[in-house]
């Protein structure tokens, strides 16, 4: 131990969050205290025979259940899926069966993995083949018989290959040759199904084409009637040739309307053009059609040649001459005929205007009547038309349902199951089982059992959380480790309170040497006069550290009085063998003095002073006056006051003790008290601000120490001391006389 360390007073706690424990390390040391791998490592060799017990059991019982396995071979087909099925003709299948990702695999998967392909093998298996597929499994998992669907369900395998189409179905059983049959046998049943579910498809569509198809035949026949009575009804028994010859009249009426417009047209010009000369009076011959008339253009020529005849009669005649008088009336002959031809000619214009007018009117008529049969011979036609292109497209559906029943009466005669067999299942030699995997049970065996017993004692460890170790003392407890002392061997009280001077064990008499040692060494103990000890709970030996601590000293020739203040339970009496009948009680209540309880010359150096009994108001007593006033005295007398206190967590009688010593020794011992009452009960020693120097762990045992305190204790220490002991070269006693 480093000799300058020294306990700061009133430090706030660190947490220290080490394996498994969580407790705050109280008023020592900074930060928080981490294990290293070396204190799990300490764990573990403490707690060997739990690994041991655990790796044992659990291998062994890997083991066994390896080898008390009944062996089970695997036999596996495989089956590959089709992406689209073979086609003897072009036609589109009834369903559509084609395999285009890996939903559609993955839905043949589930297929494969489904009860029914389950039940269909089960009932293909029967009488001997049945009796030999469940002789393995005559008795369930809760002791009731399996049925072979439970069998079947739980030994089969389905694997599709990653990258590719096709799927292989494993199959396991104690009987090699069963369990080939069996995964043959899942792959025959799931191409027929496969191939019995297309043509159950197919016959479902065939005969629902064929009530379609009865039915669209049913509709054409009637549609067929329906349309001709339609055409009997409206005369269309030859629609094509009515309406050509409807067409043609319709197109001469046009003709005619266009011919009786033109000539109305010219006739109503001529009868305009004589109505105009007749109003005001004109010469009608001036019009070209009028004097174009031979009857006209040969009076006019009389006329004309009459006129040149009169003058030229006139020059040789008179008026009167015969002559003369008979030109005159050839003349006015010649005038009342050319009149009478003009009024003919006018009469026959007008005759000719209104006959015009009257066969253009005539004409139209008859052109719109038969524009209005036209419409409605079109319209009859579009009706009929429209019916007889429903019909058309009934009987074109009725051809394609029937085309499309005769194409599905030929897929349903194939069987396609949109799969093949690759590879037949065959059955495993005697050496190929499946099961049990000895190496892969053997290694878990190895690797549980080395897990789990690592894991419980980590357990142990973590629920146990006693003081054992310096890391305990120093980082959970929060105190420094001034010494260690080793565990007893069995003897009696006054003996192990006096071992420093008996020898009874070498070992424990050098660890109080190294304790002494220790408190020398310290700025803060080397010095002090009062010493103060105490411990967590009774039996961690306060007391037993008190004796031998204060003996080790008197035998260093320092002048020591060990005072027994543990007034309801004393012990120190005992421990020297000697009578308690009086002491601190009697000086404390002033019935005796310290000359009259002293206990002189208990050994050299060594004085005690006993409790006188056993005190029922213990902490009134120590809080007296005159307690004090004792201490003080003692102080004056002696080198070194050891007093010996009740535990901390059992009463207070320590605390008031406290501010009268010097300093404070909490003893710990091995594996005894818990970590939480240790640290309250230290935490309790550096609150009251009087240096505690540390604690000394007692009852070690030597068997575990390497685990805990390799950097105290080793093998070698305990080497020393026996061939120290064996050795006869005689020991010399160095103390005054």
């Amino acid at each position: 131990m480093d000799s300058q360390s020294k306990k700061p007073v009133g430090q706030a706690p660190a947490e220290y969050g080490g394996y498994g424990y969580g407790y705050p390390a109280v008023g020592y040391g900074e930060g928080t205290a981490q294990r290293s791998i070396n204190d799990y490592l300490l764990i573990l060799r403490e707690r060997i025979w739990y690994v041991v017990v655990v790796f044992l059991v659990v291998f062994s019982s890997a083991l066994v259940y390896t080898f008390s396995q009944t062996k089970i071979y695997e036999s596996t087909a495989s089956v590959q899926v089709l992406r689209q099925d073979a086609k003897a003709f072009n036609s589109e299948n009834v369903i559509d069966t084609s395999v285009r990702g890996t939903e559609d695999l993955n839905t043949l998967v589930k297929v494969m993995e489904s009860a029914l392909i389950i039940k269909r093998v089960s009932e293909r298996i029967t009488g001997d083949e049945l009796r030999q597929f469940m002789k393995p499994y005559e008795k369930g998992r809760w002791g009731d018989p399996l049925t072979p669907l439970e069998v079947l369900g739980q030994n089969r395998r389905i694997v599709p290959l990653r990258l590719s189409l096709v799927v292989q179905l494993a199959y396991r059983h104690p009987d090699p040759v069963v369990a080939a049959k069996i995964a043959n046998m899942f792959v025959d049943e799931f191409l027929q199904w496969n191939a019995r579910v297309r043509i159950d498809e197919s016959m479902i569509v065939v005969q629902d084409l064929q009530i379609r198809a009865e039915q669209q035949r049913k509709r054409v026949e009637e549609q067929a009637l329906s349309l001709q009575s339609y055409r009997e009804k409206n005369d269309m028994v030859s629609l094509d040739q009515r309406k050509d010859i409807v067409t043609e009249t319709l197109k001469q009426l046009n003709m005619l309307v266009t011919q009786t417009d033109s000539k109305l047209k010219e006739a109503e010009v001529r009868w305009k053009q004589v109505q105009d000369r007749l109003k005001n009076k004109g010469d009608l011959t001036e019009l070209t059609f009028i004097s174009a008339n031979p009857l006209i253009a040969q009076l006019t020529q009389q006329i004309a040649t009459q006129k040149i005849a009169i003058a030229q009669m006139r020059e040789r005649y008179r008026d009167r001459h015969p002559r003369m008088m008979e030109a005159a009336n050839s003349l006015s002959q010649a005038e009342r005929e050319l009149d009478r031809a003009l009024r003919s000619t006018s009469a026959s214009i007008q005759a000719e205007y209104e006959n015009a007018l009257s066969n253009f009117e005539k004409a139209q008529k008859n052109l719109t009547e038969q524009s209005t049969a036209t419409l409605a011979l079109d319209r009859l036609s579009v009706q009929y038309q429209a019916q007889e292109n429903e019909l058309k497209i009934n009987e074109a559906i009725l051809a394609q349902l029937q085309g499309r029943m005769r194409e599905v009466n030929m897929q349903a005669t194939r069987e396609e199951t949109g799969a093949r067999k690759v590879d037949a299942a065959v059955p495993s030699a005697e050496n190929r089982y499946v099961e049990p995997k000895i190496t892969l049970y053997i290694g878990m065996g190895l690797v549980g059992g080395l897990g789990l017993g690592l894991a419980f004692a980590l357990f142990v460890a973590f629920i146990d959380d006693r003081v054992k170790s310096s890391f305990d003392i120093e980082s959970v407890v929060g105190l420094p480790l001034l010494g260690i002392i080793p565990q007893i061997k069995k003897m009696e009280q006054p003996d192990k309170a006096q071992i420093v001077i008996n020898n009874a064990d070498r070992q424990v008499a050098e660890a109080f040497l190294t304790l002494h040692s220790s408190l020398r060494l310290r700025d803060d103990a080397k010095d002090a006069k009062v010493f103060l000890t105490t411990s967590t709970v009774p039996g961690e030996g306060k007391s037993f550290t008190t004796t031998n601590l204060a003996l080790t000293y008197a035998a260093h020739g320092d002048k020591v009085c060990v005072v027994d203040c543990d007034l309801r339970k004393p012990n120190i009496h005992k421990s020297f063998r000697r009578e308690n009948l009086k002491g601190v009680i009697d000086i404390c209540s002033g019935a005796a003095t310290i000359e009259d309880v002293l206990i002189k010359g208990v050994h050299p150096n060594l004085d005690v002073i006993t409790t006188g009994g056993r005190a029922k108001n213990p902490t009134q007593i120590l809080n007296n006056k005159s307690f004090e006033i004792m201490i003080s005295d003692l102080r004056k007398r002696y080198d070194r006051v050891f007093i010996d206190t009740p535990p901390l967590a059992a009463v207070s009688d320590a605390l008031v003790v406290l501010p009268l010593v010097d300093g404070s020794i909490f003893t710990i011992f091995f594996n005894k008290v818990r970590r939480k009452a240790a640290q309250a009960s230290a935490k309790r020693l550096l609150e009251s601000n009087i240096t505690c120097y540390g604690a000394v762990l007692n009852g070690l045992n030597l068997a575990v120490s390497g685990y805990y305190y390799a950097q105290y204790y080793d093998k070698s220490y305990k080497d020393y001391y026996v061939v120290a002991a064996d050795d006869d070269t005689p020991a010399r006693d160095n103390n005054p006389a």
